[in-house]
């Protein structure tokens, strides 16, 4: 057999084990494997003729990354891709507990309400007379402001301001909001005089 039809033979037998290095985790040994075989592909070829050597130079340094990305690309859809990648889930919700909490801040999407404090990115918001911690998407939000609730991440109330009028604030208290009560109802005597 010619050089150049070894040095082709070693070329294929480099870009296989570059696959393979996918498949079959060995720790870098059929990685340093297949540059073996693709740099003695490289000296079969120049010992052909400096022609051919140079071709063969060309090719591999096409050939090699071009099939390395193909294998990395297609490698999350084969069986072993599938299960290395188990368990990342689809939607970054998936991560959340389905906790009683989370449900109840989800139902606030798309809610209107207004704004406490200032918000320079976080703040105290009120929607259907309740008190939330929220942040801004970005964008400072002044007191009494109206805002709406664009989304939940992580436990997060996102809101953003908007020109919509403002709900009908309900005055009755919620006992359970205790931000929303006045001070001299929570019963905290001497607030004055701290060692009183």
């Amino acid at each position: 057999m010619e050089p150049l039809m070894w040095s082709i033979v070693l070329l294929i037998v480099a870009l296989a084990i570059v696959v393979l290095e996918l498949f079959v985790p060995s720790g870098g040994v059929l990685s340093l494997m297949a540059a073996v075989a693709a740099i003695a592909a490289i000296i079969v070829a120049f010992l052909a003729g400096p022609r051919q050597g140079m071709v063969m130079l060309i090719v591999t340094l096409v050939l090699v990354p071009a099939v390395l990305a193909s294998a990395v690309r297609w490698w999350p859809q084969t069986p072993i891709g599938r299960l290395m990648m188990i368990g990342r889930p689809d939607d970054p919700d998936d991560v959340l507990p389905d906790s009683e909490q989370y449900r109840g801040l989800k139902k606030l999407v798309g809610k209107v309400g207004h704004a406490k404090s200032k918000m320079l990115t976080s703040g105290v918001i009120v929607i259907d007379g309740r008190t939330y911690d929220a942040v801004s998407e970005g964008m400072p939000v002044e007191p009494g402001q109206t805002i709406r609730v664009v989304a939940i991440r992580t436990n997060r109330i996102v809101v953003r301001p908007t020109d919509d009028p403002p709900p009908q604030e309900t005055t009755a208290e919620n006992p359970d909001d205790i931000l929303s009560r006045p001070v001299d109802s929570l019963g905290l005597d001497g607030l004055n005089e701290p060692l009183g």
